[in-house]
This record gives structure tokens, sequence and C-alpha cells, in this order.
């Protein structure tokens, strides 16, 4: 069974860290891409990570470089979020995605962090 399953999530107070993991089996083909998007409630989607399969090298949007970092581990196909200096309005549910060629993709049930004190 083809599946991403994400933990890690919780409650943390402002200025505190948390590490997500994503966990990815039953894949029957290659992907080029795994990433983490979060959404919060009114908010648009937000992109906040993306690993390459191929040399695993990350990206990051501006605005999280410096808190965020992305790593992996291949014995476990698991990749890890590694969020420090969580603000408030990092709050939101929090997704692990798998990017396929050809447009396709597979997102996890996303797990809620939530900064508050």
């Amino acid at each position: 069974q083809v599946q991403l399953v994400e933990s890690g999530g919780g409650l943390v107070q402002p200025g505190g860290s948390l590490r997500l993991s994503c966990a990815a089996s039953g894949f029957s083909k290659p992907y080029y891409a795994i990433g983490w998007f979060r959404q919060a409630p009114g908010k648009e989607r937000e992109e906040v990570a993306c690993l390459s399969s191929s040399d695993g090298s990350t990206y990051f949007p501006r605005s999280l470089k410096g808190r965020f970092t992305m790593s992996r581990d291949t014995a476990k196909n698991t990749v890890y979020l590694q969020m420090n200096s969580l603000k408030p309005e990092d709050t939101a549910v929090y997704y692990c995605r798998v990017y396929f060629g050809g447009g396709s993709s597979l997102t996890g049930q996303g797990t809620q962090v939530t900064v508050s004190s």
C-alpha cells in the first residue's frame, strides 16, 4: 500500500522547536522530490520545504530560511522537517507530499502544529 505517514506535530511554545517526520512506503515508482507544505485556517497553502531525491538538495522559501531545515534517512525512507524558533504564525496543518513524474503526487494525512503560549 502506497502511503505517506506524517508525525511529530503538537503544541509548542513560541521560540520552541519541533521535528516532523514523513515516512514513505509502498512506492513502486521513483519520485523526484519530496516536500512539505502547510495550511492554516483562512490562509492559502504555503510550500515550506522541498528536497530533491537525486542529490538531496533542499529548497526553502526565503521567509523560512534559517529556521526550517529538511533532511532524509534513505535507509528508513523517511524525511524530516526540523523547525526552530517557532512563531504563532507557524501554526498550521503540515503535509508531506511526494512528486512523481508526469505531474502526479501523493500527499499524507497531515500533522497539526500549534505554536502558542
